[in-house]
């Protein structure tokens, strides 16, 4: 190959690397998706997330930058060595972010390519995302204009997701986030103690928190859950618990729904959300405006006649656990709904107190955290933790308990 043409495939190939930072801050998923060959690979091993193929790396975009709020992304020309038709690089990333869940930070990355010439020209065949820094500090400034979002409240996710977090109310439009958040899934703050490689639950002595617990045990929680002032119902599994939900909620209640995994895997959170027996809280809290509309988000968030969502752990002696990044999701839970509705899988039912807590920390933050990654390219956290050892007003809290696991 001469000098020229050398030349010439080192500033096609640095152009094909400004694209992809463009499409991506563009938010433009289908020309993102079109600079990488047929069968390229997007891999982020620290996720882990592996992407084949332009389709799904499309809807992988997609599903990420459903989540932001604002992104700003920044490339720095790394080493190009070519050889005939296929070449290898480095490209050095500097990005800032804040999510529709309040979450914010910066990450300092390299992505290590290969390339492939094609009759299009050059394209990615390869992109592995390696992260070096990650800063989960909250970022104190904003994305200007009218269409800034606020970020309304997660749960744990399961308390439901960890990061169930609820969504905080500083950031922009609420949108679903996390739940530990939500303590079904775990997430904002890295991995927990106990969090294996890339985040992977571990699992400690004879304990097993994603197992789900014996009907013995499930008895046992479900006496204790009334004797404490809870409404507790055992069902047999989510089909049972979303036509009871259904049930429970009178129509035209307005409905404001924790981020949870549990809730989407069983389709409750659809049909709240898409139906219209119901005023759902959250998709209108996902069109106002922050700026203008923060004080009524957390009217809306705080206080609906009805509050559905899941906890990260229930006791044998009846108590629920609930843990969020940013605690919005919790005032409906502790007191501000009218009626407040928990569904939760076998899976979370432990001992004790101290159990529920390595539950959290142990189990549902690692798997918020990857979960987290891979949506949002940011760890979750547990921010908040709520625990509701009784029920004072007799038919305000019902607890939906199913002999099957969902959630995190």
């Amino acid at each position: 190959m001469n000098d020229f043409q050398e030349t010439a495939d080192r500033v096609e190939i640095e152009a094909l690397r400004g694209e992809f930072t463009d499409a991506a801050m563009m938010r433009d998923r289908a020309r993102l998706a079109g600079l990488f060959t047929p069968d390229g690979v997007l891999r982020m091993p620290n996720v882990p997330v592996e992407l084949v193929g332009r389709e799904e790396i499309r809807s992988g975009g997609e599903r990420l930058q459903s989540q932001w709020d604002f992104f700003v992304q920044n490339s720095h020309p790394g080493v190009i060595r070519i050889d005939g038709d296929t070449a290898t690089g480095r490209t050095y990333m500097q990005e800032i972010a804040r999510l529709l869940d309040g979450r914010s930070g910066q990450n300092f990355a390299i992505y290590h390519d290969t390339y492939r010439r094609t009759p299009e020209g050059w394209k990615f065949a390869e992109r592995v995302y390696e992260v070096r820094y990650a800063d989960t500090t909250p970022l104190p400034g904003s994305a200007p204009g009218p269409d800034t979002r606020a970020h309304d409240s997660g749960g744990t996710g399961d308390a439901d997701r960890a990061h169930d977090s609820d969504r905080a109310h500083g950031s922009g439009r609420a949108d679903r986030a996390g739940d530990i958040g939500r303590a079904d899934r775990a997430g904002d703050s890295g991995r927990a103690p106990g969090a294996g490689e890339a985040g992977a639950p571990v699992t400690r002595g004879a304990d097993d928190f994603a197992r789900p617990a014996s009907a013995e045990r499930l008895d046992r929680a479900v006496a204790a859950l009334r004797a404490n002032g809870f409404t507790a119902e055992l069902l047999d599994d989510a089909a049972a618990a979303r036509a009871r939900v259904r049930d429970l909620i009178p129509e035209g209640a307005s409905v404001f729904t924790g981020a949870s995994e549990t809730l989407r895997l069983s389709g409750i959170a659809e049909d709240i959300e898409a139906g219209d027996r119901c005023l759902a809280v959250r998709p209108r809290v996902l069109t106002m405006d922050r700026a203008t509309e923060a004080d009524e988000i957390r009217r809306l968030a705080a206080t609906p006649d009805v509050f559905v969502a899941s906890v990260a752990a229930v006791t044998e002696t009846g108590s629920l656990v609930i843990a969020s990044a940013t605690g919005s999701q919790l005032p409906a839970s502790a007191g501000g709904a009218a009626k407040a509705i928990w569904v939760v899988g076998a899976q979370k039912v432990v001992p004790d107190l101290s159990s529920a807590l390595r539950r959290v920390e142990e189990h549902a933050l690692p798997l918020e955290t990857a979960r987290a990654l891979a949506a949002y390219g940011q760890p979750s956290a547990v921010g908040r933790l709520l625990v509701l050892n009784a029920e004072p007003q007799p038919g305000r809290g019902t607890v939906l308990l199913l002999r099957e696991a969902i959630g995190f």
